[in-house]
């Protein structure tokens, strides 16, 4: 990939640039490019979607941001028509900055700007490509994750990769990664797009490839025969979307942070009490819950339609006594 010749008087590349992105994600990135005096063709942006209870229409976050700056917004349903792709081709970009669009990009699309188009994908590929790599590393127990900036090809996340930024996870959930990861990213795009020629393209070790497919309803149902290590991983990864939950008493509940407080390896009445227990049982009236192996405590719940509850305030509206199974 060669380098860009079109530089500011201040030695800046100013690049005339496609920006694609849907959800939140891609907002830095886009008010990053945009801060940095890019010239911003064109912002293309899933088209509206039904929400709310009145399922009214709805911008995506990042149309509602590129309006605001007063930038040209395309939502086309699909880019597969030749009619689209003329019409992409026809802005004459330098290059496209992906983050979170959401749309599959034909080989016309990917092939229209001058240099490319370059993506902002969460995690350290080849680890996690796919939909939900953020939820799969949380989930997964990784220590660490990140972005990387990546040559965009026909492949899912298999293109040459320019940076990588590392974070660790530590106890953060996904909403949590999410937000760091948005941030880094688009300070990295911005590194990127500054000087081109520095970033030598890296291609991908495919036999190290592990693929994030994207979260299934059925996985947010919390299986208490799991170890506790587990589920709490499972808790971090899906808040706060789509929650992990389980049922008390026929009512759903998620649980979107919880801790692990039995280690069979420490001994003690309450390790004792979860190993007899079955799983899914309260075994106090702090709402610890034996698993298949040690117990976790609830930190966060949510009731369907109620806000989000600490334990303490949860148990003063929903008491739960030892002994209740959950299912």
């Amino acid at each position: 990939m060669r380098g860009f010749d079109k530089l500011s008087l201040n030695g800046v590349c100013e690049l005339r640039i496609i920006f694609m992105g849907t959800p939140d994600f891609a907002v830095p990135a886009l008010q990053a490019l945009n801060a940095a005096g890019h010239d911003i063709a064109c912002v293309y942006t899933q088209p509206p979607r039904a929400a709310g209870r009145g399922k009214q229409l709805r911008a995506s976050p990042v149309q509602v941001a590129a309006e605001a700056m007063g930038l040209m917004v395309r939502s086309p349903v699909s880019l597969k028509h030749a009619e689209e792709q003329a019409a992409f081709a026809a802005l004459n970009a330098d290059v496209a900055v992906v983050a979170a669009y959401g749309l599959i990009l034909p080989q016309a699309v990917l092939d229209a700007p001058a240099h490319g188009c370059l993506n902002i994908h969460a995690s350290l590929l080849p680890r996690w490509r796919g939909a939900a790599p953020i939820h799969r590393a949380v989930m997964a127990g990784d220590a660490e994750t990140g972005v990387t900036i990546m040559q965009m090809e026909a492949g899912l996340d298999t293109g040459p990769m320019l940076h990588k930024v590392r974070v660790p996870v530590a106890r953060k959930t996904t909403g949590e990664l999410t937000d760091e990861l948005a941030a880094l990213g688009a300070d990295a795009m911005v590194a990127v797009l500054a000087d081109l020629a520095a970033y030598a393209p890296e291609p991908q070790d495919d036999s190290a490839a592990i693929y994030a497919p994207k979260i299934d309803k059925a996985e947010a149902k919390i299986d208490w025969a799991e170890p506790a290590a587990v589920i709490e991983r499972k808790v971090r990864g899906l808040a706060p979307f789509p929650g992990a939950w389980f049922e008390l008493a026929g009512e759903r509940v998620k649980l979107l942070l919880a801790e692990a407080v039995a280690n069979p390896r420490e001994g003690g009445d309450l390790e004792r009490d979860a190993r007899r227990a079955r799983s899914g049982a309260v075994l106090n009236d702090d709402f610890t819950i034996a698993c298949g192996e040690g117990a976790i405590r609830p930190l966060r719940l949510q009731r369907a339609g109620k806000p989000v509850l600490d334990r303490a305030e949860f148990l003063r509206g929903r008491a739960v006594a030892a002994g209740t199974v959950l299912s």
